[in-house]
C-alpha cells in the first residue's frame, strides 16, 4: 500500500478544521441575525426613522404653476423657455449613510458575564446595520485598534449587513492597543458626505479630544461606550497576576489592599470622567452599554431622547 504524505494529512487536518470554524460562525451570524432583526422589526425601526431623517432637500422635477405655490420656487429658465410658468420640485433626501466605527483593541475580547465586549459590539452592530437597511440607508465599517485594521465601504443590502456583522464577531486584529484619534482622522479622510457615525469602543484612551469635536462638526457623531462590571471594581482576593490586553504588560497586584482598590477605582473613575466632558463639551451624544445588563433599554432610552429633540 502506498504511504499517504504527511503533508496531505496536514492539508486535511487545516481544512476540516476551517471548516469547522466557518459553520460554527456561520451560525453565529445566524443567531445574532434573528435575535436582532426581530428587535429591530419590534423596536428600532420606527423609531430609527423619526430620528435619522434625511439632512436635505434634492431636485426632483418642474411642472407648471399652480395658484397658491410659492414664487420663490419658479424656475425661471424652464419659465422663459415655455412662456409661462414652472416650479421646481423638491423632495427630501432620505438616503442616508452610516458609518460603524468599531474598536477591535485587546480590551475588547474582555468579558466577565456572559459576552465578551466584542460579541456585544458585534450585537449592537447588527441592530444599526438592519435598522439602516429597513430604512434604505447605506451602512459602512471601520475596524481599528491603534490602527485602521479593516474599511468596508458603505452599502446596502442583507448580504452587505451580514459581513459586517461576521467582520465585528470574528475579525482578528493585528494591533492590540487603542488609538480613537487614527480611526477618526481615518474616517474623516476616507468618508466626505455627511453620515451617521456610531463610534463603538469602551473608550480606554486619551488624546482624541480635537479629532472628536472636529468629526462631530461635520458628521452626526455618537458614542457607543461598552463597560463591564469588573473593569470598574475589583474583588479582594489577596496578590494577582494581571495581563493588560492591550500592551501585554504583566503586573502583580494586591487586590486586598486598599490603596490599589481605591487607584483602581479612581484611574477608571478619571478616565469615565474625561470622556463624559469632553462629549458634553463637544455637544455630542453617548450611549453607555453596561456588558452585565441588556443593550435594549440604553438604545431604546437614546432614541426616544432623540426623538424628542427633533
Amino acid at each position: 500500500m502506498a504511504a499517504f504524505p504527511v503533508q496531505s494529512y496536514k492539508i486535511l487536518f487545516l481544512r476540516e478544521n476551517f471548516f469547522m470554524l466557518t459553520k460554527e460562525l456561520l451560525k453565529q451570524v445566524r443567531q445574532i441575525e434573528i435575535r436582532t432583526r426581530g428587535l429591530v422589526n419590534e423596536v428600532f425601526s420606527g423609531e430609527y426613522h423619526s430620528v435619522f431623517k434625511g439632512r436635505g432637500m434634492e431636485f426632483s422635477e418642474v411642472r407648471e404653476y399652480q395658484p397658491g405655490d410659492d414664487i420663490r420656487s419658479i424656475d425661471w429658465n424652464v419659465t422663459a423657455r415655455f412662456g409661462h410658468p414652472f416650479v421646481k420640485i423638491f423632495e427630501e433626501e432620505r438616503e442616508l449613510t452610516v458609518m460603524l466605527l468599531v474598536d477591535m483593541s485587546g480590551s475588547l475580547s474582555f468579558g466577565s458575564v456572559e459576552k465578551t465586549k466584542q460579541q456585544i459590539a458585534a450585537e449592537i452592530s447588527a441592530i444599526l446595520a438592519f435598522s439602516a437597511l429597513k430604512n434604505n440607508d447605506k451602512v459602512g465599517l471601520i475596524l481599528f485598534t491603534d490602527q485602521i485594521e479593516k474599511f468596508v465601504p458603505p452599502r446596502k443590502g442583507r448580504s452587505h449587513v451580514l459581513r459586517i456583522i461576521r467582520e465585528v464577531l470574528s475579525f482578528l486584529p493585528t494591533g492590540n492597543k487603542t488609538s480613537i484619534k487614527t480611526a477618526l482622522e481615518y474616517f474623516n479622510h476616507a468618508v466626505k458626505k455627511r453620515s451617521i457615525v456610531f463610534l463603538i469602543s469602551d473608550f480606554m484612551d486619551l488624546g482624541y479630544d480635537k479629532i472628536l469635536r472636529i468629526a462631530g462638526r461635520k458628521h452626526d457623531l455618537i458614542g457607543i461606550v461598552l463597560d463591564d462590571p469588573r473593569e470598574k471594581e475589583i474583588p479582594k482576593a489577596g496578590l494577582i497576576k494581571f495581563r493588560d490586553a492591550e500592551t501585554g504588560e504583566i503586573r502583580y497586584l494586591d487586590t486586598s489592599s486598599k490603596d490599589v482598590q481605591k487607584w483602581f477605582y479612581e484611574t477608571n473613575k478619571q478616565r469615565e470622567q474625561i470622556r463624559k466632558s469632553l462629549f458634553l463639551a463637544s455637544r455630542l451624544d453617548s450611549i453607555e452599554i453596561d456588558t452585565a445588563s441588556s443593550y435594549v433599554k440604553p438604545l431604546v432610552d437614546f432614541f426616544k431622547m432623540r426623538e424628542k429633540r427633533w
